[in-house]
């Protein structure tokens, strides 16, 4: 999930409208309980689809009301205890009160509707993992008021901080230098001095990347040093001039996928999910099928999280990404992987693209966009006239979007799958196949 969106945190609702009795019909796609009051749709957090629950209603619009789940008169079969003791007020997770089969059947659901209008007979398959310890990396939000730190994430529908002692989705290293980190940092000054904090987990260990708003001396710098040596860890420090934290030190990071070892500065986009990010790879290679007659394009590359094992079968492959710290990575890691047939050059897609790309005769297309999709870059696209088009995406609405307009220049879906990248949250990722009829 690219450039992710930043999100709006709204204050702590203020309870004084009436409270009603509901029949929960369905899950809206915030996770939010769906139900009716004289017609009118009403979104209750918390409650599940089948439930019969008491809601207190405290906004009201033309079109809908939003109220806070009071209690529980009838549960869902589905329904479990939440495994976190932050659950109810953390806004990381919004899932975990349904069971994991659950989830995944209405993530696949919602996914169904969305491409109603281009499935068609294509059967959308399941991708899954596990629910829970997944997550290689996390950012962490820290307030320091009155002498108090406030350490982990935002709040459902608050912009306060819900300060926790554990993440249960975060990988079991990644927990645990949580753990150390909150005991350290709830009675250290330098709270005071951070913006936030980026835990991360790879092939080479974990770090953490310590975004600063303010300057530290070289000895707090040094304290904090000693502080992650002896708790097996590596800091990047950012300070406030900073567009990124400096790897100068330490070295960029690095994955394996596929045989090849990726390497990416500790704050590039990477999958945070580890195992579904191996299935997803292999899915893509065996659904594009590449082989040495192949002309490859590899559109929103990234570091090469598909280039280089797509390149490992094709007879080119070029990744296009962006970001050029990105671009620089992986050109690193083509010539690291000793990968001469992949190349890779920096363009926003969202322009007019030079002949560079349009020259290349292009047989296959991999493309993995952020959220907004890639309907600027669509026309070109299909200009190019490859065979077929590999598409990942982590939002539905803007993959319907995109594949109506493919259907319109004779592009068919034949392959479909839902990957459940991002278990206990709402989010979810989708693998399109297309191909020229």
């Amino acid at each position: 999930m690219k450039n992710k969106p930043r999100r709006r945190h709204p204050q702590k609702p203020i309870l004084s409208g009436p409270i009603h009795e509901f029949s929960v019909e369905d899950l809206s796609h915030e996770a939010k309980g769906v139900a009716r009051l004289d017609g009118k749709v009403t979104f209750i957090e918390g409650a599940l689809p089948g439930e019969v629950v008491s809601a207190q209603i405290f906004k009201q619009n033309k079109s809908f009301n939003l109220a806070k789940l009071k209690s529980i008169i009838q549960a869902s079969p589905s329904r479990i205890a939440p495994p976190c003791p932050h659950f109810q007020q953390c806004g990381g997770c919004s899932f975990q009160h349904l069971n994991a089969k659950e989830q995944q059947q209405t993530k696949h659901r919602w996914l169904s509707k969305q491409l109603r209008k281009v499935l068609h007979t294509v059967t959308l398959e399941i991708l899954i993992d596990q629910d829970m310890a997944y997550r290689r990396r996390a950012r962490l939000a820290i307030t320091y008021r009155n002498g108090r730190v406030s350490l982990g994430f935002r709040g459902k529908g608050s912009s306060e901080i819900v300060d926790i002692s554990t993440c249960l989705v975060l990988t079991p290293r990644l927990q645990s230098l949580y753990t150390q980190l909150r005991v350290s940092l709830l009675q250290d000054v330098l709270a005071a001095k951070m913006g936030h904090i980026e835990l991360l987990e790879d092939s080479r260990g974990t770090c953490m990347v310590m975004r600063l708003t303010a300057d530290i001396s070289a000895q707090e710098q040094q304290r904090w040093q000693h502080w992650a040596t002896e708790h097996d860890t590596l800091i990047y420090w950012q300070y406030p001039r900073d567009k990124q934290a400096d790897a100068t030190k330490h070295g960029l990071r690095s994955y394996t996928i596929e045989g090849f070892s990726l390497h990416f500065h500790p704050q590039d986009f990477i999958q945070i999910n580890a195992k579904m990010n191996e299935k997803m790879v292999a899915q893509a290679l065996q659904w594009l099928a590449p082989n040495k007659d192949d002309v490859i394009l590899d559109l929103f590359c990234g570091v090469g999280n598909f280039s280089l094992p797509l390149a490992k079968q094709a007879k080119t492959v070029v990744g296009v990404e962006i970001q050029e710290s990105m671009v620089a990575a992986g050109k690193q890691n083509a010539q690291l992987n000793n990968l001469n047939n992949l190349k890779f050059i920096a363009a926003d897609l969202t322009q007019k693209v030079g002949s560079e790309i349009s020259a290349l005769g292009v047989s296959k297309v991999m493309i993995d966009p952020p959220r907004a999709g890639a309907y600027e870059f669509l026309p070109t696209l299909v200009a190019l006239n490859p065979q077929q088009i590999l598409y990942v995406s982590c939002d539905g609405a803007t993959l319907a979007r995109d594949a109506e307009y493919l259907a319109e220049y004779d592009y068919r879906i034949t392959k479909a799958c839902m990957m459940d990248m991002f278990p206990q949250t709402a989010h979810l990722e989708c693998m399109l196949l297309f191909e020229r009829v």
